[in-house]
């Protein structure tokens, strides 16, 4: 079992493997639980199964329904899926929800490491609202920016990060939490190599290597998790407590529908006008997640400015994943609404499958990017 930072560029951008054996990614959302088994096979990672549970019913809920499951029905819908997606493989890594860490970029003062290690926990003091003895606490020296002249950068002014010394990503995630994993680990019968934040996931599985800066929108059940990521480097965090279902209940309190026909309908046709309905009803159904939708990219474009205003660059486009990704019509409202380019993520393009599944895993794709790098990592260093 692992929870490190170190060695961050290698583990998001290291070579395969050379054994043959097996591994899982799992990721356990808000909203439903999420597993791939791969295999390294001649220097590519062959997708062997894949599965999905929703797990509201495990919590007396609707698909759909962000729920807090105890650490033992969480275990019981793992094993659940396992069974039903033909899991053989029993090693791999475990993803931790973003909302379940604390991520800050830190200014700190040129030091040599040791000092740096010491300085460390009495500056996160500052931003861990509990004692630093109750957390794990781990960071990464943020490399310096020797490019010059790139195309997103701005040409009037440097950014003044650099002349305060250099910025260190600080990640704290409280003892406990790690703890309730072990536990769901445990009495799944599997062993775990490593449990890792999911952004590191998302980002090892839907960001191809160049340098420029890339807003990645990840659309959860219960949040929206935002990253600015740089050189494969995370610059920036954001998160709103706003995701799909939200959407789902805003849609239901429009049309007088109940939870489940809500979320049915959200996942059927989205944005996308259907014949089942009257113009008065589509019109309707659109602007109810249209009102949802345009808060989370409103923040998005905040998040943008901010960006900009603190390292004087310009993103290079935005890719969107997790469940939200895949609603139908997401992608032609986005490129209007966040006024750059982009790309839904693909992560099963990282892997080998039968060409048949190809127009599925795209589909289905943006909500299995955490498991998917999640399980990518422990192919590229198992």
């Amino acid at each position: 079992m692992a929870f490190s930072l170190s060695g961050l560029a290698q583990k998001l951008t290291g070579a395969l493997s050379k054994g043959d054996s097996s591994v899982i990614g799992i990721d356990i959302g808000a909203s439903s639980a999420k597993v791939v088994q791969l295999r390294s096979a001649h220097g590519a990672a062959v997708l062997e199964t894949y599965g999905e549970i929703a797990l509201g019913p495990y919590g007396n809920e609707p698909i759909g329904k962000a729920v807090k499951l105890s650490p033992e029905k969480a275990a019981e819908a793992l094993l659940d899926l396992m069974r039903e997606a033909n899991v053989t493989a029993k090693t791999g890594g475990i993803s931790i929800p973003f909302s379940s860490s604390l991520i800050s970029i830190l200014d700190l003062p040129k030091v040599e490491p040791e000092q740096l290690k010491r300085m460390i926990p009495i500056e996160a003091r500052k931003y861990i609202p509990m004692q630093v003895s109750e957390v794990m606490l781990d960071w990464y020296v943020i490399p310096e920016d020797d490019t010059a002249g790139a195309a997103f950068d701005r040409i009037e002014a440097k950014s003044p990060i650099r002349a305060k010394g250099q910025e260190v990503l600080l990640v704290a995630i409280h003892n406990d939490t790690i703890s309730s994993y072990q536990t769901i680990a445990s009495s799944a019968g599997l062993s775990v190599k490593f449990y890792e934040l999911e952004i590191f996931g998302a980002i090892r599985s839907s960001l191809g290597h160049g340098v420029a800066p890339v807003l990645v929108i990840d659309l959860g059940a219960a949040t929206t998790k935002m990253y600015i990521v740089e050189r494969g480097i995370i610059r920036t965090t954001h998160l709103i407590n706003i995701g799909g279902q939200q959407m789902t209940e805003h849609l239901g309190r429009s049309l007088s529908w109940d939870f489940e026909k809500a979320e049915r309908i959200k996942r059927e046709r989205g944005l996308v006008e259907s014949n089942a309905y009257s113009t008065d009803e589509n019109d309707r159904i659109k602007q109810s997640l249209l009102s949802t939708l345009e808060r989370i990219f409103n923040e998005a474009d905040r998040v943008l400015l901010s960006y900009g205003k603190r390292y004087n660059k310009d993103i290079s486009h935005v890719v969107l994943c997790g469940g939200g990704a895949s609603l139908p019509g997401l992608s032609a409202f986005a490129n209007t609404a966040l006024h750059a380019q982009l790309e839904i993520a693909n992560p099963f393009s990282r892997t080998e499958a039968p060409a048949f599944l190809d127009t599925v895993l795209r589909d289905i794709g943006p909500g299995f990017a955490v498991s998917v790098g999640t399980a990518l990592r422990e192919l590229r260093t198992g």
